[in-house]
């Protein structure tokens, strides 16, 4: 053999190796990160009873993205299963197999707004930056529904993450639920539900996950190579806002997962979610987005 192709071959070997391992000490340092404790002051929120909050929460179970990874029901559904990413999401329903039946109180505020396991370990994929700014009352019309949901068979949930992604989790390049938030915020005050940037601004926190806190969209953090980019929803440079030229226009495409000329928007868009926002949450996320300073792309 050439003794230059056969260095070569040596040197790829050798790259390959280290490669090897700087992967696996990367997945264990994700591991040892996904183990660590979160301190946490946690205060349960009122959860009640009564007909018109139960409403409330269920309006809020199917349009925050409850179902979409935990299913109608609370049973739980694989949400991510690409690029080797697997997500089953646990049961949160009272039914066998699921995960709730010894949360206190304040372990579903722990979960829900902060992203944090009752042990006080994060929770890897857990959109808590979408409901942390929940009020607490709506936050406890959430709880009160989800605590009152039929029984359902399921189980635990299944996580499967490859090495890449638990090396990148080490190295700070993908954030768990728990790192994204600011735990010592207040709770967000109630605003006025109606048509207004106001309300529309507090409807837009259910966006952050994708788009960013600054809703200029990009790369999705943590999601399966084969997800697209998330879109630009202010006035900057690539707005995905430039197909809308009213309100009701975004509101179509909110229940159709359609632009207005009749072309598709990636299904990796809640649609299911989506679909089940009424006009005036709708309307009023029309009006914050179309306010917002311009962003470029990718900003987030």
């Amino acid at each position: 053999m050439n003794k230059w192709l056969k260095r070569s071959l040596v040197g790829i070997a050798a790259i390959g190796v280290l490669g090897a391992t700087g992967l696996a000490a990367g997945a264990y340092l994700g591991d040892r990160k996904a183990q660590r404790y979160v301190p946490l002051q946690v205060a349960a929120v009122a959860t009640p009873a009564d007909a018109a909050s139960l409403q409330r929460g269920r309006y809020l179970f199917a349009t925050r993205g409850c179902a979409d990874c935990h299913g109608a029901s609370g049973r739980g559904e694989v949400f991510i299963d690409g690029g080797g990413l697997y997500a089953k999401a646990p049961n949160i329903s009272p039914g066998p197999g699921n995960v709730v039946s010894g949360y206190a109180d304040e372990d579903w505020v722990r979960t829900i707004r902060h992203g944090v396991k009752p042990n006080g370990q994060p929770l890897f994929i857990m959109p808590s930056e979408d409901y942390n700014r929940l009020t607490d009352a709506d936050l406890g019309a959430l709880i009160a529904y989800v605590k009152q949901l039929p029984p359902a068979p399921g189980d635990a949930g299944v996580m499967r993450v490859p090495a890449l992604v638990k090396t990148m989790y080490a190295a700070g390049l993908i954030q768990d639920a728990a790192e994204k938030i600011d735990h010592d915020l207040p709770a967000a005050q109630p605003v006025p539900e109606g048509v207004t940037a106001a309300h529309g601004a507090y409807v837009a926190t259910m966006c952050i996950g994708c788009h960013g806190a600054g809703l200029s969209g990009g790369k999705i953090p943590g999601g399966p190579p084969d997800w697209p980019a998330a879109a630009n929803l202010t006035p900057g440079e690539g707005s995905a806002m430039t197909h809308y030229a009213s309100a009701e226009e975004f509101a179509a495409m909110l229940r159709t997962g359609k632009r207005p000329d009749g072309t598709e928007i990636s299904k990796v868009m809640p649609f299911t979610s989506l679909r089940e926002m009424n006009d005036t949450d709708a309307h009023a996320l029309y009006a914050h987005l179309k306010s917002l300073a311009p962003l470029a792309l990718g900003n987030r």
